[in-house]
């Protein structure tokens, strides 16, 4: 794809999504729950979140898309989240996974092993967390030992770019590692995406929050452009928010309002570039 033909398939995405409303079901981390729901609903999907496994199965046949996030695991998860994932993965319904703090506990180890079989179509991660889970996954790229800390990332971006491409081409999805600049890959293709502020890192469910995004525009796009078109609302979100506002809590508020106000032309033209695997 040029650039320009990616550039009309994530207007196209906005469009789709601001039009029908698609509902999308998550099972995320109670620490942003509230964030996530409501930056979906600011993009213009339907947000709806629950926890126990007979309500993730309906959600997971219902929705247009399903987000996973693995971040502050109850014990319940156990039974909720490996259903789930085998039903999205049994019906073919497009999901995201995003492997919160993977490496930190047998829990969250044992079900983000059972998740590589279910085959996310996007994974959106910090350059750590792309790069443990790759290695618990054996894939190229990744590390036998974690660096996440706590959900902070210790590696760099492009560090991840061998385990985002492998990652990717062995789910056929799309990887979204989030970071200064932005790198999303279906594995054949890159793309670097600019923009974001400094305050995002200063908030609490930045990346859950596009991890719920993401599966808004997964509804209407391929994983790689719903990936791609995910970040760059946010980055363009992020760089007009932070001209308006002078701390993290003001960003929070006037961030979910730019979420809203971004058209479809100022998203496909937010900065990106290309490049071949």
């Amino acid at each position: 794809m040029t650039k320009e033909e990616i550039q009309k398939q994530i207007f196209q995405a906005v469009e789709t999504v601001k039009q029908t409303n698609p509902m999308v079901g998550s099972i995320t981390n109670t620490v942003t729950i509230n964030f996530v729901a409501n930056a979906q609903l600011a993009v213009g999907g339907s947000a709806a979140m629950v926890y126990l496994p007979e309500e993730g199965e309906f959600l997971a046949k219902a929705s247009g898309a399903i987000y996973i996030n693995v971040g502050t695991l109850l014990p319940i998860y156990e039974q909720t989240l490996p259903h789930v994932a085998k039903v999205l993965h049994d019906t073919g319904k497009p999901w995201v996974l995003d492997p919160v703090a993977v490496g930190i506990g047998s829990m969250r180890t044992h079900l983000l092993r059972q998740f590589k079989d279910y085959k996310p179509h996007v994974i959106r991660g910090n350059a750590s967390e792309i790069i443990a889970l790759a290695g618990l996954w054996k894939l190229d790229g990744g590390a036998a030992i974690s660096k996440v800390r706590g959900v902070d990332s210790m590696d760099s971006v492009i560090a991840a770019k061998t385990a985002a491409v492998s990652l990717a081409k062995w789910t056929g999805g799309a990887v979204a590692v989030s970071g200064k600049t932005d790198l999303i890959t279906d594995g054949t293709v890159i793309a670097f995406s600019y923009g974001g502020s400094h305050f995002m890192p200063k908030i609490t469910g930045a990346g859950c929050s596009l991890g719920g995004v993401i599966a808004v525009y997964l509804t209407a796009a391929s994983p790689f452009i719903a990936a791609l078109t995910g970040t760059a609302v946010y980055n363009l979100a992020g760089t007009r928010t932070e001209k308006k506002v002078d701390g993290p809590g003001s960003f929070q508020i006037k961030f979910l309002d730019e979420l809203y106000k971004a058209s479809a032309g100022e998203i496909a033209n937010n900065p990106f570039e290309i490049e071949e695997v």
